[in-house]
């Protein structure tokens, strides 16, 4: 399991807003999506400064995944800093993550706090308690 963190140069705004993203696509290595989408996912990554990204197969990282239930891939997870922004399976077409982390990069922290609260399944996302704990482990967690 690779855990990639794009570290091309980028201007000082980008680079400012990008802190504090993680993106976490898990899935699973036997899963022929998940295996087509990785070196699109891996690209991606380099698109984007400063966030960080992340590979999680659930089956090797079972331990990491509490009581989360991934029944269809692949599956993402976008946080900025102790907000779940996004949680759930997303069309394994990179155009439409791409879109979803320039639409995040756009708001600012007050925008996110407020895009979080604004229904019952973002919040539900935010007192997930597997969902807390998992992107408050990346990267250490993933990466040994």
């Amino acid at each position: 399991m690779t855990v990639a963190m794009s570290e091309s140069p980028c201007a000082q705004g980008a680079a400012d807003a990008a802190e504090g993203f993680v993106v976490l696509c898990l899935c699973a290595d036997w899963c022929g999506t998940c295996r087509e989408y990785r070196p699109a996912f891996d690209a991606l990554a380099e698109q984007f400064p400063g966030v960080g990204f992340g590979w999680l197969d659930i089956e090797d990282h079972a331990d990491l995944m509490g009581d989360l239930d991934i029944e269809n891939f692949p599956t993402l997870l976008i946080v900025r800093r102790n907000l779940v922004l996004f949680f759930g399976t997303m069309l394994p077409h990179i155009g439409h993550l791409r879109r979803t982390i320039e639409t995040f990069l756009e708001q600012g922290l007050d925008e996110s706090r407020q895009y979080v609260g604004s229904n019952a399944e973002r919040r539900a996302w935010q007192a997930d308690d597997d969902l807390r704990r998992l992107a408050g482990q990346w990267p250490a967690a993933l990466a040994g």
